[in-house]
């Protein structure tokens, strides 16, 4: 069966590899074009381009799929699309293209967190359970029947990025049977069921701390930011980024955003009990430990804004 896929960041790397590794016939790769990245804004290859020319495909790099882009994917007569985190819209024109459409892995057990960041809402709303789903891409934002699923647990210290890691490799598998029955005509997708819940593309203030919430809140918050866009807070009218947190219930006597350093840790208040800082990276400084930070600060003098 002849493949297109589509992706572009790191997570849907191990899915491409699983495609290849299974024997499919991947004729092209569909990924956005090279972006900036690290402080000198060098233009870089996406992840998904990057493995694509290591393994000697062709890439078609574009930003949106528009009449040109489908054009070009016709040209390769695929039999079916597969997309992981592409980052655009494939519109009805190229929905149409291969004979057997696009078959999307989502990170989520759909109906659930329907949307550009499911791991990630998942992670804040403090889901126990969560997974991956193998779907047929329709015009509806991830509205499509579902051909399979896999379920992961949300580990208590599981940050956004570890769950999307270990989701990216099991939802890799799951695609290439999902492929597989496909090509073999024993896939049989069923309509969604259940409640819908959206989790749109996260934001810098989705990242920003509220002291006043229960720690656990706080702790869930700071997980699903991490690693993008980062957990932060202000201080003294600077914004200061803030790794995962670790809670604290044996203290219960700070009030929300102030401060205290035992000489070993640092810990803050939130509505509940304290959380303990881990990593802190003041405006215009490299991250480092919490503790480092506070020997050099008047720590109990400032408070978390």
């Amino acid at each position: 069966m002849r493949v297109l896929f589509a992706g572009t960041p790191a997570v849907a790397v191990p899915s491409l590899d699983a495609l290849v590794d299974a024997g499919f016939d991947v004729v092209a790769v569909l990924t956005r074009p090279d972006a900036p990245t690290g402080r000198k804004r060098v233009l870089t290859p996406s992840p998904v381009a990057a493995r694509a020319a290591e393994l000697g495909i062709e890439i078609i790099h574009a930003s949106k799929v528009d009449a040109e882009t489908t054009a070009r994917i016709a040209s390769y007569e695929p039999d079916v699309a597969a997309i992981v985190a592409y980052g655009g819209i494939v519109p009805k024109a190229a929905l149409a293209v291969p004979r057997h459409g696009w078959i999307n892995l989502h990170f989520s057990l759909l109906p659930a967190w329907r949307g550009a960041a499911p791991v990630q809402r998942a992670v804040i709303a403090g889901d126990d359970i969560t997974g991956a789903a193998t779907f047929q891409l329709e015009e509806g934002l991830d509205t499509g029947p579902v051909f399979g699923t896999v379920t992961e647990a949300v580990r208590p210290d599981d940050t956004a990025g570890d769950l999307l890691e270990r989701l990216s490799r099991s939802g890799a598998v799951l695609l290439s049977q999902t492929l597989s029955a496909v090509d073999a005509g024993r896939a049989a997708p069923e309509p969604q069921s259940g409640e819908v819940s959206l989790a749109p593309k996260l934001t810098l203030d989705d990242g920003r701390i509220d002291w006043r919430q229960p720690a656990l809140a706080i702790n869930r918050r700071a997980r699903g930011v991490t690693p993008e866009p980062g957990a932060w807070t202000m201080l003294d009218g600077q914004r200061v980024k803030l790794e995962p947190l670790q809670l604290r219930p044996d203290v219960r006597d700070l009030e929300p955003g102030r401060l205290r350093f035992d000489g070993k840790s640092v810990l803050a208040g939130t509505g509940s009990h304290a959380v303990q800082l881990g990593r802190i990276q003041p405006a215009g400084k490299k991250m480092m430990a919490s503790a480092d930070w506070a020997r050099g600060v008047a720590v109990e003098s400032v408070e978390f804004e």
